[in-house]
């Protein structure tokens, strides 16, 4: 668990893993399916534009439901991903814009 929480914070300068959220394939394809697939749109700008404290705690209900589901590793550490606030701001964009070029 510990693990997928610092996965979380890869884009914080300063970190020791010197990776990026973008590193991470399935988040960039998560993005994708929500300019592509309205159900999977519409979910996450709902998350994304909760408040950042119960944004979080969907977030950290979501990754518990996940491992409990043994759900692949690599969607998990997507959806942890959701967790840094920075990350959750730039996702809602991706997505905001997705939806404002009429790709949704």
């Amino acid at each position: 668990m510990l693990r997928l929480l610092r996965l979380a914070n890869l884009s914080r300068p300063g970190n020791e893993h010197r990776a990026s959220v973008g590193d991470i394939d399935m988040f960039v394809t998560m993005l994708l399916a929500a300019c592509e697939e309205p159900k999977v749109h519409k979910y996450l700008e709902a998350l994304l534009s909760m408040p950042d404290e119960k944004r979080r705690g969907v977030v950290q209900a979501w990754v518990n439901d996940l491992l409990i589901a043994q759900a692949p590793r690599d969607f998990i550490q997507a959806v942890a991903c959701l967790l840094d606030d920075r990350v959750a701001e730039k996702a809602y964009e991706v997505i905001y814009k997705c939806k404002r070029d009429g790709r949704v």
